[in-house]
């Protein structure tokens, strides 16, 4: 078997969708299966589309994921360059190759002429094609005589390089995922090479180069299949292996109805970006690093769309993704996007992470707060709460009672839990605390349910107005614990004044 290598080919017209992304993850976990090669190469052929900072941005988002490439513009490799804009005097000769071995030819019809066939097919109900079928009655080298062909190139016309499709019979591939498939001649039209501008097309390029890298194995979307034949046959015309082919399913929308889009991203509140992307014309989307998502759970959010690792384990650390990466267990259907489920995910490796992790995340927030807390205190705080966060800026919301007094009061709960008579018992708490020799949660709790047992009370009668006294509101971790962190003086500050406010 010869060795693995492997591309991520995305084109620069704009951010990384998470589509994208995965596409990337797959070809990086399975170059890393089989001590294959990942490369990053740029496909920016279509220069009307190029947009700037798209680049940049695709090499920051796979190295936030951990995917870093092998072989590409910033690590280089034995077949650079990897951007194809950079290689353009390479695609001429193997397009002239083509043309001269009868499986190309060159096409000197004016956009304006074809403009018109297509819209006089439309007028007629029927589909433009330009194929084995219609090609003769076009302006083409196949159609001219030599004296008309060769007097076009001599005047130095325009003209553009058209693949030569078979008359008759089909292709039939074996792809990874789909198994078996085939494509009609008929049904394929003779696609453009080689452009009038003297640059190639994106199957010209993409061949040229997956067999000058050494490709083994092509891994992209299915919005490429269409591509196959094309792509295979021009394989077969230069006389090259063809790598193996797996086209992965699509993503798709939350409702399971159609490709996943930015435009559902911004309609139903989620990102379906890697990281913040700013247009050209300034509109801001949002990114998931903004939003708050570990990098490592974006990655298991993503390989579980389409890929099932044949067993009951959803969390996967990128070495067991790895370890248990196989293209065969990739669906050929759609997988549905659960917004919900990402939150999850994210919340799962929250929990898994240290304190002291977590901590060094949320130190930024509360500066940002004008808090300078104790780091003691802060890896207390993060080891209570996070269990009931899904993501480390939602701390603030949760935790800024234990590094500042409440400021309100919330008043549901106030018109809910604070009776007449509270104040009386809240002043007995007050009293009780100030006796305990040891202030600690236990201690704590023991010394309020024997008074509550004592003065023949419901629980809640102490412990929501003492915990409305303390957060603000009716949130927060086990009521003692919070009492224990917040200490004897400031607990007893708190409920004076809470006494006084609400009283």
């Amino acid at each position: 078997m010869k060795p693995v290598r492997v591309r991520f080919a995305p084109s620069p017209t704009g951010p990384l969708h998470i589509g994208g992304l995965r596409t990337a993850l797959f070809n990086y976990l399975f170059a890393r299966k089989h001590r294959g090669t990942f490369i990053l190469r740029i496909e920016d052929t279509d220069r009307l589309r190029y947009v700037d900072g798209a680049e940049k941005y695709i090499i920051d988002a796979l190295n936030w994921c951990g995917l870093t490439p092998d072989e590409g513009i910033v690590q280089g490799g034995p077949f650079a360059p990897y951007r194809q804009s950079d290689r353009n005097e390479i695609y001429r000769g193997y397009a002239m190759q083509l043309v001269e071995s009868g499986n190309a030819y060159f096409a000197f019809d004016k956009p304006e002429d074809l403009d018109t066939y297509r819209s006089d097919c439309e007028k007629q109900g029927k589909t433009f094609a330009y194929n084995a079928l219609t090609r003769m009655g076009f302006c083409n080298s196949l159609s001219l005589t030599s004296e008309q062909y060769n007097a076009k190139i001599d005047s130095g016309e325009a003209f553009v390089i058209r693949f030569k499709t078979p008359e008759s019979g089909s292709v039939k591939v074996n792809d990874i995922i789909r198994g078996e498939v085939e494509f009609p001649f008929k049904d394929l039209d003779d696609k453009v090479l080689f452009k009038s501008d003297g640059t190639p097309t994106y199957h010209l390029a993409n061949i040229v180069d997956d067999y000058l890298m050494q490709i083994s194995h092509v891994i992209r979307g299915e919005e490429w299949l269409p591509s196959l034949p094309l792509h295979v046959l021009l394989y077969a015309a230069f006389g090259w292996d063809a790598p193996q082919f797996a086209h992965l399913p699509l993503i798709l929308k939350p409702s399971g109805k159609g490709k996943l889009s930015k435009r559902d991203g911004d309609q139903l509140g989620f990102p379906v970006f890697p990281l913040q992307w700013t247009a050209p014309d300034g509109e801001v989307y949002n990114g998931y690093r903004e939003a708050g998502y570990f990098s490592e759970a974006l990655n298991n959010i993503l390989v579980l769309l389409g890929w099932n690792p044949g067993d009951e384990q959803e969390i996967l650390s990128l070495n067991e993704m790895i370890e248990k990466f196989d293209l065969e267990k990739v669906g050929k259907s759609g997988s549905r996007f659960d917004p919900d489920k990402s939150k999850w995910f994210n919340h799962q490796y929250l929990i898994r992470k240290t304190d002291n992790e977590i901590a060094t995340l949320f130190e930024p927030i509360l500066k940002s707060h004008g808090i300078d807390a104790n780091r003691q205190l802060v890896l207390r705080v993060c080891g209570m709460v996070k269990e009931r966060l899904s993501f480390v800026h939602e701390m603030w919301d949760e935790t800024a009672f234990f590094f500042m007094p409440p400021q309100s009061y919330d008043e549901a709960f106030v018109k809910k839990q604070w009776k007449p008579e509270t104040a009386t018992y809240l002043n007995d708490i007050i009293k009780l605390f100030g006796e305990l020799q040891a202030f600690t949660a236990t201690a704590c709790e023991n010394a309020v349910k024997l008074y509550i047992e004592q003065n023949e009370m419901g629980f809640g009668k102490i412990a929501n107005p003492l915990r409305l006294a303390l957060v603000g509101a009716g949130k927060g971790p086990h009521l003692f614990d919070i009492v224990e962190v917040l200490g004897r003086d400031e607990t007893i500050r708190r409920i004076e004044r809470a006494v006084e406010v609400l009283q």
